[in-house]
């Protein structure tokens, strides 16, 4: 039942991933952190037990979007570029094969409170 939440993850990521690739179309670069992990605070954040590797992938995700919004790239084929998508590919990574589905979850038919992610996929 938590591939609904499974689900939700995925597209998050992917929409994360979409953004950074098309940067700096469509976004500032003081928007782009916040951008990259919007869907994943709505949708998944607070459908997920609290676990310190997912938070530490998020915080990941953040400080290699400031890193590439810093660097004021043009081109598609940069660095910062590649260590943001590689830091979004490890938070879809370790939510999935970590997180656990919590209550809030349960309550909008996202899967069962208890219920490990990489179980339901």
């Amino acid at each position: 039942m938590a591939a609904k939440l499974v689900a939700l993850v995925r597209e998050a990521a992917a929409g994360a991933r979409a953004i950074a690739r098309a940067y700096p179309e469509g976004c500032s670069a003081a928007a782009l952190p916040w951008a990259v992990v919007e869907r994943f605070d709505a949708d998944v954040r607070g459908h997920v037990e609290r676990d310190p590797r997912i938070e530490d992938g998020r915080d990941q995700v953040l400080i290699a979007a400031v890193t590439l919004a810093e660097a004021g790239v043009e081109e598609e084929d940069v660095p910062e570029r590649e260590r943001l998508v590689k830091a979004i590919n490890d938070l879809e990574w370790v939510t999935l094969s970590r997180g656990i589905a919590n209550r809030a979850a349960a309550a909008l038919g996202y899967g069962e409170a208890g219920v490990r992610l990489r179980d339901a996929g």
